[in-house]
């Protein structure tokens, strides 16, 4: 499981002009974003959660409730050691039953190569949202969809992002 943010304002990409010509991109400067959390399995397959505001322990613990509610059996999360991990939501999840069937490891501080959600992120910000521009966090909102979408028929891809974090 990992976090990250999507923003109204568009990512750096190459382009292409006339020689000589600097292409120049005029944009809005803005804070608006939709915070995305995400879960991925060795199978391929993808979990999200998609909020306009910023996530804490309680959308970690509904994020986790509903891995829950979608597997069977034990499941083991691996995550970073970000306090929205360790807050009080989570530990009351965890108290109230869920700990039988749940265990979570922490990832080391500051070692975002050993994580696969990285790789998601890097396919949906510079593959799957390159060149993208939205206008409202709406549009980013749908755009997003469409992206994950696309991402989620790729289980094999999924599936190398283990592989890229040394987890296969």
């Amino acid at each position: 499981m990992d976090e990250s943010g999507f923003y109204l304002l568009p990512g750096r990409v190459k382009t292409y002009s006339p020689q000589g010509l600097t292409p120049v991109i005029y944009e809005w400067q803005t804070r608006d974003h939709l915070s995305v959390m995400a879960g991925l399995t060795r199978r391929g397959r993808v979990f999200t959660l998609v909020r306009e505001e910023s996530l804490g322990a309680a959308a970690s613990a509904g994020f986790l409730a509903g891995l829950l509610r979608r597997s069977p059996g034990k499941l083991l999360v691996i995550w970073d050691s970000s306090p929205i991990h360790r807050g009080r939501e989570v530990r009351e999840l965890l108290a109230g039953g869920a700990g039988r069937r749940l265990h979570l490891e922490a990832l080391p501080f500051y070692a975002p190569e050993l994580n696969p959600l990285e790789g998601l992120w890097q396919q949906l910000k510079h593959v799957e949202l390159r060149n993208v521009v939205c206008l409202d966090l709406e549009h980013l909102r749908e755009e997003l969809r469409l992206a994950i979408a696309r991402v989620r028929h790729k289980a094999p891809l999924v599936r190398n992002f283990f592989a890229g974090a040394g987890l296969l």
